[in-house]
């Protein structure tokens, strides 16, 4: 039904990259016409549930190199894109859209409403004024390109539409099944991988804690170099919060070789050696011989957690300082800034699903997100081998590739 007209921009994907260059696109070439094709009913689906439904627009971090080092594996791609379009311009985009953010003490920015629906509100309302199309429960089966005149798209209701310019914002898929649409393009594509998960640590009881969290621990994974720092959430099955979050993303793919099955070491203390613990804890002693260890917690650790590690090094309930063994302090020290845990598989971090994957980079021109091998096709969000870590970082991807591509697709 859109044969005829032109010139035709068509979007494949309704979520948040999809959004921001149909805007872009439209603001920049209001005389075209510009259509989001979503497969599923609802547009927007990852922003809803983003952030326990408040939607974790962006990142407080506003230097364009360091937000870019948020992204563990293309950083050093997305510096030059992130001066054109990085977090101070995502605020100010949704600013002057009539949408405010507030920053959090841990950098991640939320709409001052905490309601994702404002931003679900905000973008699907800037397509109704500019007239943006936006078309559900429509996928698209197949891409040809038509040469010298843009591309046919085989829709999966029997119809075909030609368009002049295309864009794939389809998201991240958990495997390479997912890219077999595409496969008629013989694009290069990364197997993808998940990326941000929890740790899981089957039947240990330790997980007898759940709900407890440290507010600064160090956790690293045995025989390499990666290793990550902040706070450490003990959940039913393991392990959560920041400090894994972060870290299963830098090592996703080495996670990913090994299917999920290797050790970590958690130091409890943070950035606390060894020896300062042992110091610590000697100059307590000293202190305060007649006290009961286990009664007595030193560190900001939870007393229920510093408990069970007493328990765990062999100290008794009514053991007092003056009393403890070598053997048991010793033990005590190891537990707190050396405790060895094997784990046996991963569960994705609540309603997040990311991968590590996608279109290769290199097929990608990364300053206006155009294919290399097709003229006037387009990449943006995490259908792009790009995954950051969580914060805000993946949405923020989002805006800067779907503000790109949206504004190349123009012709600006």
């Amino acid at each position: 039904m859109y044969n005829n007209i032109k010139p035709v921009f068509v979007i494949i994907g309704g979520g948040a990259a999809g959004f921001m260059a149909a805007i872009t696109c439209k603001e920049n070439a209001p005389t075209a016409r510009v259509i989001i094709l979503e497969k599923s009913k609802n547009v927007l689906a990852k922003v809803k549930v983003s952030g326990g439904g408040r939607c974790n627009v962006t990142n407080g971090e506003t230097n364009p190199i360091k937000l870019s080092k948020f992204y563990p594996r293309t950083h050093k791609l997305q510096q030059d894109i992130f001066k054109e379009f990085g977090s101070i311009q995502t605020v100010e985009w949704f600013k002057k859209r009539g949408v405010k953010l507030h920053t959090e003490a841990d950098g991640r920015l939320f709409p001052e409403s905490n309601n994702s629906e404002t931003i679900i509100y905000c973008l699907t309302e800037q397509c109704r004024k500019l007239g943006v199309e936006i078309v559900v429960s429509t996928g698209v089966n197949n891409i040809i390109p038509i040469e010298n005149d843009g591309f046919k798209l085989i829709l999966n209701n029997d119809s075909n539409l030609i368009a002049n310019k295309v864009l794939i914002a389809t998201g991240g898929t958990p495997s390479l099944d997912g890219f077999k649409w595409l496969s008629g393009l013989k694009l290069p594509v990364e197997a993808p991988i998940p990326s941000l998960f929890t740790f899981n640590v089957a039947s240990h009881p330790l997980v007898s804690l759940m709900g407890l969290s440290v507010e600064n621990a160090t956790v690293k994974i045995v025989g390499t170099n990666l290793t990550n720092q902040g706070p450490l959430l003990i959940t039913h099955w393991g392990f959560s919060g920041p400090a894994v979050i972060k870290l299963s993303a830098w090592a996703a793919k080495v996670l990913a070789e090994k299917k999920y099955l290797f050790s970590i070491l958690i130091n409890w203390l943070g950035a606390v050696s060894e020896l300062q613990a042992i110091e610590q804890l000697n100059d307590f002693k000293a202190k305060h011989p007649q006290k009961m260890v286990l009664g007595n917690r030193l560190f900001d650790i939870p007393s229920r957690l510093w408990e069970y590690f007493c328990t765990q090094s062999g100290v008794l309930p009514n053991t007092k300082w003056c009393e403890i063994s070598k053997k048991q302090f010793n033990k005590l020290v190891q537990t707190l800034v050396a405790d060895l845990y094997e784990i046996k598989g991963k569960t994705t971090f609540k309603e997040e699903f990311v991968t590590a994957g996608g279109i290769s980079l290199e097929a990608i021109n990364m300053l206006n997100m155009e294919s290399k091998t097709y003229k006037n096709l387009y990449f943006a969000g995490e259908i792009m081998n790009i995954d950051g870590v969580t914060g805000g970082f993946n949405f923020q991807h989002a805006w800067t590739s779907g503000y790109l591509a949206g504004k190349n697709m123009a012709g600006k």
